[in-house]
């Protein structure tokens, strides 16, 4: 039976800013890495994929060979390797205030996307409270933004990102209707792994950690960016209209902000702290919204009547 939508809302929610949270320090693990930008996406992935496989072994389904989804779970691999690279490539060719804010415009690509495939509903409400976020965000960000004709290829890389980004977190909705997160985090990390270490191969990348606290850092990206983050945002995806998913993602600037003031001692000006407070209404507006009942797929996962396994 379908429980009151915002009970499912709840528990969507506090996954969404879980996984939020943990993926916000995955520019610090970025930054400590030595190795190659997208080969620091590929150790990203490629570690955390035994952790989702041994979960999958202990108590996931797997589909059965020649199901449709696999080709679904095979696309959202790809997007997801896609975004990273660009994203990657865009830190390394433009300011990474100018990165993350360009990359955080995968909510509009998300909104058009649900409304167009999905056939969620799309109104004047959500739209406003979607523009009203976005604009916190670049009041967030916006003392270390630096756009100039010289940087214009890493601006492009991160407007990409948000296409790519916005892409994966769709694929992500629309497998999470009848597949659970460890399926689509073990599964979609196969593809998003050999499409990652082939451009890094082409990009002629430094694929060997130079030390072991090197290792430290990319097992730390892998287990808490991805395994935690990006396996919470899957689980909260399965329970939030894709929108509404997209717009509380946007507390990850937020976080990192905040993280680099602590350890960075970065300072926060009252345009940043204005900018925090319009994207946390944003993000308890959309959340607020009456979008009904989002059908609680976790008791559909083949008829097996067990919940999510996160």
């Amino acid at each position: 039976m379908n429980q009151p939508g915002h009970k499912i809302h709840r528990k969507g929610f506090t996954a969404i800013v879980i996984g939020a949270i943990a993926i916000a320090f995955a520019p610090i693990f970025v930054r400590l890495s030595d190795t190659g930008l997208v080969a620091t996406a590929f150790y990203r992935v490629a570690l955390a994929l035994p952790v989702f496989w041994l979960a999958v072994a202990v108590g996931g389904r797997q589909p059965s060979a020649g199901s449709p989804r696999l080709g679904i779970l095979a696309l959202a691999g790809v997007f997801f390797a896609l975004d990273m690279a660009a994203w990657h490539w865009s830190i390394g060719l433009t300011t990474v205030a100018n990165a993350t804010l360009l990359a955080n415009f995968a909510p509009f690509v998300v909104a058009l996307g649900a409304h167009l495939f999905l056939k969620e509903a799309l109104n004047r409400r959500l739209l406003g409270i979607l523009v009203f976020s976005i604009f916190g965000a670049a009041l967030l960000i916006g003392p270390n933004l630096s756009f100039s004709k010289e940087r214009l290829v890493g601006d492009l890389m991160g407007l990409l990102t948000a296409v790519f980004y916005g892409a994966y977190q769709l694929t992500v909705r629309y497998l999470r209707r009848s597949t659970t997160p460890l399926m689509i985090m073990a599964w979609s990390g196969i593809p998003a792994c050999l499409v990652l270490l082939a451009i890094s191969l082409a990009s002629g990348e430094s694929m060997v950690p130079g030390s072991a606290k090197v290792w430290w850092v990319l097992i730390g990206l892998a287990l808490i960016s991805h395994v935690a983050g990006q396996g919470m945002i899957a689980y909260g995806f399965g329970h939030l209209p894709a929108t509404i998913a997209s717009i509380s993602l946007l507390i990850q600037p937020l976080v990192a902000t905040v993280v680099a003031w602590k350890l960075f001692q970065e300072t926060l000006s009252l345009q940043q702290l204005i900018g925090a407070a319009i994207m946390l209404s944003g993000i308890y507006f959309a959340n607020r919204l009456n979008f009904g009942t989002v059908p609680e797929i976790d008791r559909k996962q083949g008829g097996n009547g067990r919940e999510d396994q996160v």
